[in-house]
């Protein structure tokens, strides 16, 4: 095996979030610090995501139509395709249960000063109407809407923005689909096309990784320079709640790779971290899409055809980690409000987050307007349903943050879960899981 050179990515990574949130707190104490921050350094930061964003659409259409036409038979696809939203579908009603469990036992809306909240919710309140305003329009279209928007009438407009990851999946698996059903030897050089174009989106991976130190500390020191502290201590219960729901959930992940695929659920962890700690800077499961990919397949072991199928759908349609935090947070600001829920309400809230949390958008700040239909479907008065948003408002990035980091984890599970039921579960091609280096062959 190559010598293993330098620090293992998910400590550089790490390091640079420590330092970045370092540098912000010491810089916000400036009257120049914040827009130091924000003028000089967080531009790395929206650099580096955009560069993930910019091969996502390539890496989702090269990687997963090799995948399908690797596979040679549609009945693996089929296989494939109802596991994985069988277990999405699985995990997310758990997510949702494990919220509602922890909210009602913790009951983090009880004692709160009334002039806390209200102070809270009118320095949020444009944020919230806001919010409140994109998801009355949502929720406004007809009930199959979903279904019709996964289509696209035009797949170059649909590539050109990241918000029609879905469109894109579909017209894909359509192409896919065809190839496997056209003579082979006409197929071939478009399958060797996208074989290669998937080689060459991979290596821009591997070269973009190489600014992620710089890029979070970017990010976090951003954050940090931002953030109010006094709006922890007040909606520190709240803000606990989700983090813990999110952290047994995660637990949830780990028991089912332990169990089911019988590998060490620590070294999951390791292969996936830089994933993870990507998914917490950037609050986005569309922009830590590549390096989940390239994790799952290279670190953990995931032959590609189940990769490039499983993590794409997953990114746009699994939002475990988001639908947790809406449960959380529905009955956190039920309980603010005094909007007393029954057993029948918060199975409408388990019914109405599942439905909400598919095609929704991989992008930060989604989760808040999915938060407002699952309200909306409890009957929450609109005028305290503005009041409510508004007021949790105040620590939706951190906790967007957070549930992101389950958001991909789940991924990556599921990921794992399908392809030990369909016997495409291997040993890593990266057999140190600290670095990027390949095993040199053993001569026969």
């Amino acid at each position: 095996m190559a010598e293993k050179k330098g620090l293992a990515l998910h400590w550089q990574i790490l390091i640079g979030m420590l330092a970045g949130v370092i540098f912000g707190i010491i810089l916000k104490n400036f009257a120049w610090g914040a827009n130091f921050i924000n003028d000089w350094i967080y531009p790395v930061g929206q650099i580096f995501i955009r560069l993930l964003k910019l091969i996502a659409v390539p890496l989702i259409m090269a990687s997963l139509i090799k995948g399908i036409a690797d596979l040679q038979d549609i009945s693996k696809f089929s296989r494939i395709g109802i596991r994985t939203v069988g277990i999405y579908l699985l995990t997310t009603v758990i997510a949702i249960t494990i919220g509602l469990a922890v909210v009602n036992v913790w009951q983090p809306g009880e004692g709160i000063p009334p002039e806390v909240m209200n102070a809270l919710a009118e320095d949020n309140a444009a944020s919230g109407a806001k919010k409140v305003a994109a998801a009355q329009q949502q929720s406004e279209t007809p009930p199959l809407q979903f279904i019709i928007d996964m289509v696209p009438d035009n797949i170059f407009k649909a590539a050109s923005s990241n918000g029609n990851m879905l469109q894109v999946i579909t017209f894909v698996i359509f192409f896919g689909i065809c190839l496997l059903l056209v003579d082979k030897k006409k197929a071939q050089p478009m399958m060797d096309f996208f074989d290669s174009l998937n080689e060459v989106i991979l290596k821009m991976v591997d070269v973009i990784m190489l600014i992620s130190p710089f890029a979070v500390f970017a990010l976090l020191a951003n954050l940090a320079a931002g953030t109010d502290a006094r709006i922890f201590s007040a909606l520190g219960h709240y803000a606990g709640a989700v983090v813990v729901g999110l952290l047994l959930m995660v637990g949830v992940y780990m028991l089912a790779i332990a169990i089911i695929t019988k590998r060490s659920p620590l070294g999951f962890i390791k292969a996936i971290s830089p994933a993870q700690l990507l998914a917490f800077s950037t609050s986005s499961s569309a922009a830590t899409l590549p390096v989940t990919m390239e994790r799952v397949e290279e670190h953990v072991g995931v032959e590609k055809e189940v990769v490039s199928f499983v993590c794409p759908v997953g990114a746009t349609v699994n939002m475990d980690g988001t639908s947790l935090y809406q449960a959380v947070a529905a009955v956190f600001i039920c309980q603010v409000i005094g909007f007393p829920l029954d057993l029948n309400a918060q199975l409408t809230i388990v019914l109405t987050a599942t439905l909400a949390s598919i095609g929704s958008a991989a992008v930060p700040g989604a989760g808040m307007v999915m938060l407002v239909i699952v309200l909306e479907a409890l009957g929450v008065p609109s005028d305290k349903l503005a009041f409510g948003i508004a007021l949790i408002f105040a620590v939706d990035r951190p906790l967007d943050m957070c549930r992101t980091v389950v958001n991909v984890t789940g991924d990556a599970t599921v990921a794992t879960l399908v392809g030990k039921s369909v016997g495409k579960l291997g040993d890593p091609h990266v057999k140190n899981w600290d670095d990027h280096y390949f095993e040199e062959e053993e001569a026969a």
